[in-house]
């Protein structure tokens, strides 16, 4: 069968046999097609709900950036408003109210990201390493549970145990620590560590899930072997389990660093007031009080576009660095 080719249909269970003309060659290609897309129509409407609220609440607000541009009046259509160019951007970085928002964020997010991704990481080995399968279950559902809890609620539950009749200053002052309540919310030099603390300790437990599915892939045999050839536990932590996460770990510093300008608005707006306000002010913050507060709508939408590009060339490098980290060995 020197002129022909054996196509294999992918439903059929049997060949087709079919000569080599190209006119009979791109009927069975079609034919292929319209079977694949049948297959698929279930499938791909699961998805369409997604698709369309992707379009509705992320491609049709693009529009939305000529805002940053224009000096918007929000009784006026967004086109209708004067075209100023680069003039709120400018605005924005000279304001030192900004640039206060720029430092605290960065650094607050900085420092959040150095201690809690490797912290993370130490916590999901250090349960999946427990052995007693009941008290696994404890320690996760304790660890998970502050995820679940609004800081609506957490930062109320900070306010009372930081106040100068709050249980911190109950227990210091109880074991001599200090004679006098300290006022921790109103020390601008107190408010970083505070905002930091508490969302790691929020977050931490539900952070470890990845890595917890991740670490269910590992092969057992390996552990087996390295015990078997002597290898201690950190051995087998540095060698196996980390190599084995690597993929995970690529995954989320890309979703970590790109965040760094990312602000935890629930959390500033409850624990700031007006004494801590210089270091509580982050930049999501500094978006809701233009815009809210001063109505300056377009000096808002300049900074949230600044903030945008930022964390997508963020994403970009991370992702390169990543790749990099994913198709090699972590040590």
């Amino acid at each position: 069968m020197e002129n022909e080719r054996i196509y294999k249909h992918p439903g059929a269970g049997q060949a087709l046999v079919a000569p080599t003309d190209d006119k009979n060659h791109r009927k069975v290609k079609k034919k292929w097609t319209k079977d694949a897309i049948k297959k698929q129509v279930l499938a791909q409407s699961m998805a369409l709900p997604g698709v369309i609220m992707m379009i509705v609440f992320t491609i049709f607000p693009i529009y939305g950036i000529y805002v940053a541009f224009s000096r918007f009046n929000i009784f006026r259509p967004v086109f209708e408003a004067e075209f100023v160019g680069l003039h709120f951007f400018r605005m924005a970085f000279n304001n030192p109210n900004f640039r206060q928002a720029l430092i605290n964020t960065v650094g607050m997010n900085t420092i959040r990201i150095l201690i809690a991704f490797p912290l993370t990481i130490i916590v999901a080995i250090m349960i999946n390493d427990l052995t007693n399968i009941r008290f696994k279950k404890i320690v996760q559902t304790i660890s998970y549970l502050p995820f679940f809890i609004s800081w609506i609620v957490i930062g109320g539950m900070m306010i009372q145990w930081l106040s100068s009749a709050g249980l911190l200053n109950n227990i210091l002052m109880g074991i001599g620590l200090t004679r006098e309540p300290i006022q921790f919310l109103a020390e601008p030099s107190n408010y970083w560590a505070i905002a930091i603390i508490s969302d790691i300790w929020r977050n931490l437990g539900w952070g470890t899930i990845l890595y917890l599915a991740a670490m269910t892939a590992i092969d057992p045999t390996l552990y087996e072997a390295a015990k078997i050839d002597g290898a201690k536990k950190l051995q087998q932590i540095r060698h196996i389990t980390i190599p084995g996460m690597r993929h995970i770990i690529a995954i989320n510093l890309v979703l970590t660093v790109a965040g760094l300008l990312g602000s935890n608005l629930d959390q500033t707006l409850i624990l700031r007031n007006p004494r801590n306000f210089p270091r509580a002010d982050v930049l999501g913050s500094f978006v809701f009080d233009t815009a809210l507060g001063g109505g300056m709508w377009s000096l808002a939408a300049a900074v949230g576009l600044v903030i945008s590009i930022v964390s997508f060339v963020l994403v970009i490098v991370t992702n390169i660095a990543s790749k990099k980290i994913g198709d090699a060995d972590i040590f």
